[in-house]
């Protein structure tokens, strides 16, 4: 092993979380060893999960488009072809570039980046954690700092008994890259992760089935979002079966028979791909975080203080490796968190403001309470809700489906939750974000003058609606 390499920080993973905690550390002054074992950063977002999916999400509802929705606008084409080897190099070509752009800024700001898999070994003499890394490329090398983030992300939760072959039984990761259109997807799991990829494949041809084990989909989301959804997916032509538990999977040459029960008694069901999509479970297996007594909670999350820190002093943790929402912005927002309180600055993340994203079509987006948690904490609210088909720019764009629902506080209007069904939820979500992180009410939104005709008008809409002033319903 050759001689051991002194840092301020040593951060574990280079994904969202990794790399930009390692960015923020050297804008601080710290010198920086980041490790990943990917022959290229950005972690499971930018290489097998949040990119390559919306690519795929954004060409797959190109496709639909032109196939659909066309001749409405007075466009007339021929049946469009699909392509989908030219889809899949468009998908790599977004990862490659994003990938190369991280590099960059890795580059920019004097990270020391090593590619290898990393051990933590404990602290030595001069009281610094060791890390021992073996490298693709040189061998063994060693390296310390008294402080060590472990940002190693997450990977796919497996059915029990029922073991992934990346063929037949698949993960995301596979899924991302299937070489032909299934004749019928069945995917297990009816989270942000299977709809996603079940929306991909139902608009290119695909039969898609989703069997979830809850009695709905997405148990998070604000019910009337996820109902409002669920109906609209269903429209779309993917096939749900809820409140079913699959008990087993029989491989018949290149099908296969998925076995399930939803409570009447075992059924079947062939199809030629499975996808796996029932939750992730966070990547510390090879760390040894045993041989230093980081403690971990019942479902293998690494717990941690305030400031990140573990029960081992000097090592941290962040993103999918601690509690909270498995979401890549939320892992950046930690790493920055994480570094600042190292460097004596005050910081932290409003986790209660975090938004989450369903790219399907219409996306679903949320921030805050949703109306059930809300009623069952006792909460005095005021609920105001309008309608995409009631908003002309949702009108010109033939993209009426879904409406946003604010919920407000009954006695000081705050803002307490914002649920968005419909065109562009993913990017109206931010006014609502930050009008929550400044305390804002529902009156401040109304107060807002937003620009006409502007799908963001729903929201003014939406704000008025809860003392019962919108204009436009």
């Amino acid at each position: 092993m050759s001689e051991q390499t002194t840092f301020d920080l040593i951060i574990i993973g280079a994904g969202p979380g990794g790399y930009v905690a390692a960015i923020r550390a050297r804008q601080l002054g710290m010198r920086v060893a980041l490790i990943e074992k990917r022959a290229t950063p950005g972690g499971v977002c930018l290489n097998e999960g949040c990119i390559p999916s919306k690519a795929l999400l954004d060409s797959s509802e190109l496709f639909s488009l032109a196939r659909d929705k066309f001749a409405v606008h007075g466009i007339r084409v021929d049946p469009p072809q699909l392509d989908l080897a030219a889809m899949m190099l468009r998908k790599e070509d977004v990862v490659a570039k994003l990938a190369d752009g991280v590099t960059y800024l890795l580059k920019k700001n004097a990270v020391e980046l090593f590619q290898g898999t990393a051990v933590l070994k404990g602290v030595n003499s001069t009281g610094k954690h060791e890390v021992a890394v073996q490298l693709v490329s040189a061998g063994p090398t060693l390296l310390a700092a008294p402080r060590v983030i472990l940002a190693t992300g997450s990977q796919p939760t497996p059915l029990p008994g029922i073991p992934c072959d990346g063929q037949l039984v698949v993960t995301a990761r596979e899924a991302l890259s299937f070489d032909r259109v299934p004749d019928h997807l069945i995917i297990a799991g009816g989270g942000y992760i299977g709809l996603e990829l079940g929306s991909v494949w139902r608009r290119l041809g695909a039969l898609v089935t989703v069997i979830e084990m809850l009695p709905q989909l997405l148990p998070n989301m604000d019910r009337q979002a996820a109902d409002a959804l669920y109906r609209s997916l269903r429209k779309q032509g993917i096939q749900f079966k809820l409140g079913t538990r699959i008990t087993g999977v029989q491989q018949r040459g290149a099908t296969a028979t998925v076995q399930f029960d939803s409570g009447t008694g075992a059924e079947e069901i062939g199809c030629d791909k499975l996808l796996v999509a029932v939750g992730r479970q966070p990547v510390t297996a090879g760390l040894r975080l045993e041989d230093l007594t980081v403690r971990l909670d019942e479902r293998g999350r690494v717990i941690v203080d305030g400031a990140y820190q573990s029960s081992q002093p000097g090592i941290f943790a962040i993103g999918d490796l601690i509690s909270g929402p498995m979401l890549a912005h939320k892992a950046s927002e930690e790493g920055v968190a994480c570094v600042e309180q190292m460097a004596g600055q005050r910081a932290g993340v409003e986790y209660e403001y975090i938004p989450g994203v369903c790219y399907t079509w219409p996306e679903a987006a949320t921030v805050g309470k949703t109306e059930e948690q809300l009623k069952e904490a006792g909460t005095p609210y005021l609920s105001g809700r309008f309608n995409f088909s009631a908003l002309g720019r949702a009108r010109c764009m033939d993209e009426t489906e879904g409406f946003v629902k604010i919920l407000a506080h009954a006695e000081n209007d705050r803002v307490l939750g914002v649920h968005i069904v419909g065109p562009r939820a993913s990017d109206l979500i931010a006014e609502a974000a930050a009008i929550m992180s400044f305390e804002g009410t529902a009156r401040d939104i109304a107060l807002i003058c937003h620009a006409h005709p502007t799908l963001s008008e729903a929201l003014r809409e939406a704000a008025l609606d809860v003392h019962k002033e919108a204009i436009h319903v």
